[in-house]
């Protein structure tokens, strides 16, 4: 699973770090990314209980914002506690993770532990993922969120089946489709964000948009696009539309 990315948004536990390292390295991932991080990594409460995964942490890559986490990615879930996340959609750990593992490289972006993820930060990945949990208390700690993923993402690389028949059968299906599913080629997050920052600007400048209404309106054209699983090719023919249209405003008689 090294095409697997974790996202840790403005951690501030260092013991939930350490103990982020320790599950990921249970479950063969590497690709630990942390943005803004409150805590430090190098910590002895980190450390201690990374136990055997101190190299998880001395090589995570320390980012200022979420779309430089997602740099080189081309699929990306955020992972939220509450289901009203308007027009993006919200999925399960075994449908999202499955869809995930379809690209070349993708992420799972977690929030910090006081707020999980901002509107803001969501935005930059394609889905919503819910563990699903007890209403009465359906906050996860961190590093728990973090091994549920771990662990389904594991039981659709094995195939794996759980004793309960319609679990079985789920999972089983879906580790099938994902046995099936050839490479997608696939836009990165990096392309598809300079992409809607290009539009935008045109949208502001030809008066589709307002300052004001831009954010919500560019939020659905997000939609749109995210859902179409563009490729490189189809990027770069959007933003050489977008490009002349510029140009021909600007030569308007």
């Amino acid at each position: 699973m090294s095409n697997i990315r974790i996202v840790l948004v403005e951690t501030a536990g260092a013991r939930n770090l350490g103990s982020v390292a320790r599950v990921m390295k249970n479950f063969g991932l590497k690709d630990l990314w942390l943005v803004n991080p409150i805590c430090d990594r190098f910590s002895d409460e980190a450390q201690h209980m990374a136990v055997h995964a101190p190299e998880i942490l001395e090589n995570a890559r320390v980012v200022d914002t979420v779309p430089a986490a997602l740099v080189g990615c081309h699929r990306a879930i955020a992972t939220a506690g509450r289901i009203d996340k308007g027009e993006m959609k919200v999925t399960s750990p075994p449908k999202g993770l499955s869809w995930l593992m379809q690209a070349e490289t993708s992420a799972i972006v977690f929030g910090a532990e006081d707020r999980g993820l901002s509107n803001a930060e969501i935005q930059h990945c394609q889905q919503v993922m819910r563990i699903p949990v007890n209403d009465d208390y359906p906050s996860l700690n961190l590093a728990q969120a973090v091994g549920v993923c771990c662990y389904q993402l594991q039981l659709l690389k094995e195939g794996l089946r759980e004793n309960s028949q319609c679990h079985e059968n789920l999972t089983s299906q879906i580790a099938q489709d994902l046995i099936e599913s050839a490479p997608i080629d696939l836009a990165t997050r990096a392309d598809l964000e300079a992409c809607y920052q290009q539009l935008e600007a045109v949208l502001l400048k030809i008066g589709y948009v307002y300052p004001h209404t831009a954010a919500h309106r560019l939020r659905k054209f997000r939609h749109i696009f995210d859902r179409a699983n563009l490729s490189p090719s189809e990027v770069a023919m959007l933003r050489g539309i977008l490009r002349q249209v510029n140009w021909a405003t600007a030569h308007l008689d």
